[in-house]
């Protein structure tokens, strides 16, 4: 996936690109899931590749227009992540609680087992920010 911006904020560690909207998501399959087709700008944090391509001459600087670009298949993942492994738990859990509890308690329990895995995925933020590298791209 690949979607075009310009450069907002640079500090050492990171860069921010404000997304453009993208007319090419009208077309896209995948537009429900994803998160850059919805408002008209949105912002993306990348790690700072300046100080790697300082040797290559490919600084970067403010209000430059760059390509932020994800792989495909690493799309797919944050998706599976995001969205249908939490739901395939919470729909797990509540068909094995619904035969011991109540609807309405079995419920409870089904939604409150999202808690643990959104704080568990808050604490491995640091894993998936290595995991799932974004590219930026300098605009020709």
């Amino acid at each position: 996936m690949k979607h075009s911006g310009a450069i907002s904020k640079i500090t050492n560690s990171t860069i921010t690109v404000s997304l453009e909207p993208n007319i090419n998501c009208e077309g896209c399959k995948a537009k429900a899931a994803c998160g850059a087709s919805e408002s008209s700008s949105k912002e993306i944090e990348i790690d700072n590749p300046n100080l790697i391509q300082k040797q290559a001459g490919q600084n970067f600087v403010l209000n430059e227009e760059v390509a932020v670009v994800l792989n495909e298949e690493l799309g797919l993942k944050a998706v599976f992540w995001a969205y249908l492994f939490p739901f395939m738990l919470l729909v797990s859990v509540l068909v094995i609680a619904s035969s011991f509890f109540s609807e309405g308690l079995a419920g409870l329990i089904a939604l409150s087992v999202l808690i643990p895995y959104y704080i568990t995925l808050y604490i491995l933020n640091a894993f998936f920010k290595k995991k799932f590298k974004v590219s930026i791209l300098k605009m020709i």
